[in-house]
C-alpha cells in the first residue's frame, strides 16, 4: 500500500531545508507510529519520496509526499496521528492512497506549480509586505508580450541560456500580489525567482531593491499524457 502526504510549510520553517524537513518526517513517522515500510538489506530506510522539494526561503500550501505502508490506517486517523507530533511550521492536511505502481509517483507526475509572490518592505521579514505599482500590471502584460524570456539559467553542474517563455504558463497581478502558473518537474522546470528575476530587469530595477517573498500555492500534474488539464497531486484520478 501507497500513500501520498499533503502538508503546509511555512513561518520559521521555510528557513529549513529539505533534507532536514525529510529527517524531521523520519522520526515524525515513528512518533506518529505510522506503519511506514522499510527498505531490505544492511541499511534499512524509511521508503519515501517528496514529490518536487521546496527551496529555502519559500513557504507553502501544497508539498507533496509519498510513503510505502506495510499495513493499512484510516486515512483520517494517520492526518490526527501526524499533527500531533508535528512542529509550528509545518501541518498535515491530506493523506489519500495512491496506486503501488512506479508511474504513479509524485516525483514522476509533476508537471506544473503555483505561486503567490508578494512585495516585501525587507528581505529581513516576509511578514511585511508592501502595494505592488498599480503600473505593473501593464507592465506584467508587456513582459509576456515579448517573443522569447531569455535567462542564464544555472545548474550545479553548468550554466546556459534557456527560453522561459514557453514555460510560464500564466502570470498577472492579482490584489496586492503575482500569480504565477509555471512548468515544473523532471521534463521542464522553472523556479519563480528567475521569472521575477526576468521581470525586473525588463523594467529596468535592479533585483535587490525589491525583495520578494515566494508562497507555493500547489502541485499539478496532468490528468493524462495527452489532456491540458492540471489537476493537484492528491485530487488526480489515477487508475
Amino acid at each position: 500500500m501507497k500513500a501520498r502526504i499533503k502538508f503546509r510549510k511555512y513561518g520559521v520553517m521555510r528557513f529549513i531545508g529539505h533534507l532536514d524537513v525529510m529527517r524531521f518526517f523520519q522520526k515524525a513517522m515513528r512518533r506518529a507510529r505510522i506503519p511506514i515500510a522499510f527498505t531490505e538489506g544492511y541499511s534499512p530506510h524509511m521508503i519515501m519520496s517528496f514529490a518536487q522539494p521546496l527551496g529555502v526561503g519559500v513557504t507553502s500550501d501544497g508539498e507533496y509526499l509519498d510513503i510505502e505502508l506495510k499495513e493499512e490506517i484510516a486515512a483520517n486517523e494517520a492526518v490526527i496521528r501526524l499533527n500531533e507530533v508535528m512542529v509550528e511550521g509545518i501541518e498535515v492536511v491530506n493523506f489519500v492512497r495512491i496506486p503501488d505502481d512506479k508511474k504513479s509517483s509524485g516525483m514522476t507526475l509533476v508537471a506544473a506549480a503555483s505561486y503567490r509572490v508578494t512585495l516585501l518592505e525587507s528581505a529581513k521579514s516576509a511578514e511585511i509586505t508592501r502595494e505592488l505599482p498599480d503600473s505593473w500590471q501593464s507592465k506584467i502584460e508587456a513582459f509576456q508580450k515579448q517573443e522569447s524570456i531569455v535567462v542564464l539559467k544555472k545548474t550545479k553542474r553548468s550554466e546556459a541560456e534557456v527560453d522561459i517563455k514557453p514555460m510560464i504558463y500564466q502570470m498577472h497581478k492579482e490584489a496586492n500580489s503575482i500569480y504565477l502558473f509555471l512548468a515544473a518537474g523532471s521534463e521542464q522546470n522553472l523556479k519563480p525567482d528567475l521569472v521575477m528575476e526576468a521581470f525586473t530587469e525588463f523594467i529596468g530595477e535592479k533585483e535587490e531593491s525589491v525583495p520578494f517573498h515566494y508562497h507555493r500555492l500547489e502541485v499539478y500534474a496532468r490528468q493524462s499524457k495527452e489532456s491540458l488539464d492540471f489537476v493537484p497531486l492528491d485530487q488526480l484520478k489515477l487508475p
